[in-house]
């Protein structure tokens, strides 16, 4: 009976449990005290003993206790929240806005992508002394020069999926910025009020908050423009939706390439590992989770063309179905890296034993050269698009049906997210979403972007040292 009672509860609209209680108390009294009646009359006739009503009391009236604490754990369906929810938003695609592939675009994107790892190496060997095996600091990477000259006329603000951007405030009173949210870096920096060339940008004064202190050091950044950026270390106060942390540490640049000045977004925030950190510091999520400021340790995005989502303390369930599959991490060099990986290919796997970076702040997906070429040897119809920068093309009538796997689940991408677009007006082929480039970053090791994590909710927790991923709603 309960389990029935339980089933037509679950249909309807979830009361407070206090109110579920009180129904089925008054229903179990009622039941009860109809059934001792009964038993009273009998044992007036003889057939029952005192000793027998008084233990069918005993048992309804645990019963009653039994089903209520049933009824309270039924009643109450949806796990607190332990963290908090920050709205991305979009913007800048290598697809034009007409949905054809943006070549230029993407090139640059590859530039600023290698420029970003070849950072993060140096920082790396700085603050260990060691790189990972196969891993090469290699020459700044950069743009062509004619292309340079085309990307700058042509260049609009066409809204779709290579970064996201939320709002996070600094000092004490708060001055807000918006930042691109980079699990492929470790370290938040925003423009300076000194600075010249960061016209339309939000800018910190340190002189305006009480609790901003200089530090010692300079922070600086290459561009694969050729030019640099740099500024002076401070530690304030630092809030993203609620989530407060003391003593952050950051850069307030003093100079900008054209680069990051026709970019909406005011600055970034690294939330991978203090070893890649180039302020040599905890990350701001790995500084919140050691002050506490969040229940857990483990921040989550969907990404998506409406309702993306960066997490803060937990995971958003609403946003995801079943259970996370989570992978340990397979290395401590700073990045979310795991291992084991496998690419699949209309159901045949065709790479495995491969290592992935998860990086929100890499548009697509890049693999080592002879890999990736192994990869579209299995997608029927695809052809070299660019052999410098590793781009291959495919018939967009049949594209190919592409998953990936860790030893679990086999998570599957979807056609539309693995397509940047045909490679012009009115073209037949298609350009995949993962191009062959070694970006560096050791053996065998693939670099996933945001046309992978689009496909699937994804967590990544310091409690388990671990990334894991859950079909999204």
């Amino acid at each position: 009976m309960v389990a029935s009672i339980m089933m037509t509860i679950s249909h309807m609209a979830w009361p407070t449990p206090r109110m579920v209680l009180r129904a089925y108390e008054a229903y179990l009294t009622s039941t009860f005290c109809c059934r001792m009646d009964q038993v009273l009359a009998s044992s007036h006739r003889g057939n029952h003993s005192l000793s027998a009503v008084l233990s069918l009391a005993m048992f309804c009236k645990s019963s009653l206790l039994v089903v209520a604490l049933a009824l309270l754990t039924a009643a109450s369906p949806i796990e607190p929240e332990t963290g908090v929810r920050i709205p991305l938003r979009k913007r800048t695609s290598v697809t034009r806005e007409d949905g054809v592939f943006d070549h230029a675009k993407a090139i640059r994107e590859s530039v600023k992508t290698q420029n970003k790892h070849r950072q993060n190496l140096i920082n790396l060997q700085r603050n260990t002394g060691s790189l990972p095996e196969g891993a090469e600091i290699r020459p700044l990477a950069t743009v062509p020069a004619g292309l340079e000259r085309r990307q700058e006329e042509s260049l609009t603000d066409e809204e779709d999926d290579t970064e996201w951007t939320g709002d996070l405030s600094i000092g004490t009173p708060g001055q807000t910025f918006l930042v691109d949210m980079d699990t492929g870096s470790s370290d938040l920096w925003i423009p300076s009020s000194s600075c010249r060339s960061c016209s339309g940008k939000r800018t910190y004064n340190p002189s305006s908050s009480s609790t901003s202190k200089k530090e010692s050091g300079t922070f600086t950044i290459e561009y694969g423009d050729g030019s640099t950026a740099s500024g002076p270390i401070y530690t304030d106060t630092v809030t993203m939706a609620g989530v407060e942390v003391t003593g952050q540490y950051l850069s307030a640049v003093t100079s900008e390439s054209s680069e990051f000045s026709q970019d909406p977004a005011d600055g970034l925030i690294g939330l991978a590992f203090p070893a890649i950190s180039n302020l040599g510091h905890n990350p701001f999520f790995v500084t919140a989770n050691d002050q506490g400021a969040v229940s857990e340790g483990v921040f989550a995005f969907k990404l998506a063309s409406s309702g993306s989502e960066l997490y803060l303390g937990g995971t958003d369930s609403s946003l995801y179905s079943g259970s996370i599959e989570y992978h340990s991490l397979s290395s401590s060099d700073g990045f979310w890296q795991i291992g084991d990986a496998s690419a699949i290919v209309d159901g045949k796997t065709v790479q495995s034993g491969f290592q992935t970076v998860i990086d929100s702040g890499t548009t697509i997906m890049y693999g080592p050269p002879s890999a990736v070429k192994s990869f579209y040897a299995a997608v029927s119809g695809s052809r070299v698009y660019d052999s410098e920068n590793g781009y291959y093309s495919y018939p967009c009538d049949s594209p190919p049906t592409v998953a990936f796997s860790w030893g679990g689940k086999q998570w599957e991408m979807t056609s539309e997210n693995f397509n940047l677009g045909p490679t012009e007006n009115g073209a037949s082929d298609c350009i995949g979403a993962l191009a062959g480039q070694d970006v560096g970053l050791g053996n065998n090791v693939w670099l996933f972007g945001d046309s992978w994590m689009k496909n699937v909710y994804t967590a990544f927790s310091l409690d388990q040292n671990a990334v894991g991923f859950a079909s999204l709603s």
